[in-house]
């Protein structure tokens, strides 16, 4: 069963695409949008959730302050039970769902600037497509000044190849998940 932690939803359950999709657990986005909140992120954010499935970590965001969330998943099954989700929790004012495919969402620049990025992209997806999707983020415009970029990968998996643009500043290991944190570069560096 996946649920909402915490904020006005918590509690709430959550439907989960039954196949194609692998949620966050609770303990790993507890302990995210922990390190989110405690980074002052959350309150009136902009956030963009890719690769959304079930739209748990996005839905997580708005239950705690985000205004404005965007869910974009390529599995119209996906982005089907993220919409019926986004209804059951009576969200539809805050958050949108874009059946779409991420790196094709990135590359358009999604009406940014986004204060912050949730990346939980199949395992499976290539360290190349990945970097393409992170590229498409570091464009101007793309993320506010004070944006926080998550990735969630695998812990087998290599830490993202950050492009230019994107800082990385921890990483965290929950089991067999790896959580990743990065932030607009400093151009002056």
């Amino acid at each position: 069963m996946t649920r909402i932690v915490a904020g006005t939803v918590g509690g709430r359950t959550l439907a989960v695409p039954p196949r194609g999709t692998r949620p966050t657990s609770e303990r790993v986005r507890e302990a995210i949008f922990s390190r989110l909140e405690h980074l002052d992120v959350l309150e009136g954010a902009r956030v963009l959730d890719l690769y959304a499935g079930s739209g748990a970590l996005g839905l997580e965001a708005a239950s705690r302050g985000a205004t404005e969330v965007v869910l974009v998943d390529s599995s119209r099954r996906a982005a089907d039970v993220a919409r019926k989700n986004v209804a059951a929790l009576g969200m539809g004012r805050t958050v949108r769902v874009v059946a779409d495919a991420a790196e094709r969402f990135a590359a358009q620049a999604g009406g940014g600037p986004w204060d912050l990025v949730l990346l939980d992209p199949p395992y499976d997806l290539t360290d190349a497509q990945l970097a393409t999707v992170l590229e498409s983020l570091a464009a101007p415009g793309v993320l506010g000044a004070d944006a926080v970029v998550v990735v969630e990968r695998s812990t087998r998996s290599p830490e993202p190849g950050w492009p230019a643009g994107l800082a990385a500043f921890a990483r965290k290991d929950y089991g067999e998940t790896a959580v990743h944190y990065a932030e607009p570069a400093d151009p002056g560096a």
